[in-house]
């Protein structure tokens, strides 16, 4: 079952977990949105080669991600939040054979960030399943939404097929309506907010703002391989 599916959509103000989520990481958010590197990306300013570093080093953080989200998939919290509508990891292995070519395994190696973001994720998930959640929020509402940008810029800019391989990481299929999907998914956060408690609420929202530092260290990483702002 997933979250928008076992929560429909409420009428009641923005004021519950999902909310506590969004107010609490808000200046972590734009700190991570206003990276040089990304900057520079957006802007059309860097090669192809910075945008396929950047999908071969998420390769490693969603390979994480993934594996515990499935680990998890039964956990009553974190479960119903386990949709196959979300995994990237198939998709940034097409993109990544696109970028590199059949070898393109060969090609990554992970940067001092990147490992610590992934380790980040193995811990929670091991020891900490409320506290995944903020990793799962953070990454996957973020590609639904400001991952379209970058596919967008992606597309104009390098001239890859829209929606086709070197973007697929970007092409939510099997989700019809972003939009409802992420109102629905910040329906059940806030279920499960009730289920957590208000203690617990604010321990993910502060793993929240980490999972946006984590991100952008790994912008910053990137950025000292492409310091074109620099």
């Amino acid at each position: 079952m997933t979250p928008h599916q076992a929560h429909p959509p409420s009428d009641r103000p923005a004021s519950g977990f999902a909310a506590l989520l969004r107010a609490a990481s808000a200046e972590e958010h734009r700190e991570a949105e206003q990276s040089a590197f990304m900057a520079d990306l957006l802007g059309g300013r860097l090669g192809v080669e910075a945008y396929a570093d950047l999908a071969g080093q998420l390769w490693f953080v969603y390979r994480e991600l993934e594996a515990a989200g499935a680990a998890l998939a039964d956990h009553p919290v974190v479960g119903p939040f386990v949709d196959r509508a979300l995994l990237r990891t198939a998709a940034l292995q097409r993109d990544l054979r696109h970028l590199h070519g059949q070898d393109w395994r060969r090609a990554l190696s992970p940067l001092p960030a990147t490992e610590a973001y992934a380790a980040r994720l193995r811990e929670v998930a091991a020891q900490w399943p409320a506290g995944f959640l903020a990793h799962h929020y953070t990454r996957y509402l973020g590609d639904l939404s400001g991952g379209q940008i970058i596919r967008g810029v992606a597309e104009k800019t390098w001239g890859f097929e829209r929606r086709g391989d070197g973007v697929r990481f970007y092409v939510f299929e099997q989700i019809g309506n972003p939009a409802a999907f992420k109102r629905d998914y910040r329906a059940g956060l806030d279920a499960a907010g009730e289920a957590l408690g208000a203690l617990e609420q604010r321990r993910v929202a502060e793993e929240c703002r980490l999972a946006f530092r984590l991100n952008t260290a790994l912008f910053r990483d990137l950025g000292g391989r492409y310091p074109l702002s620099a």
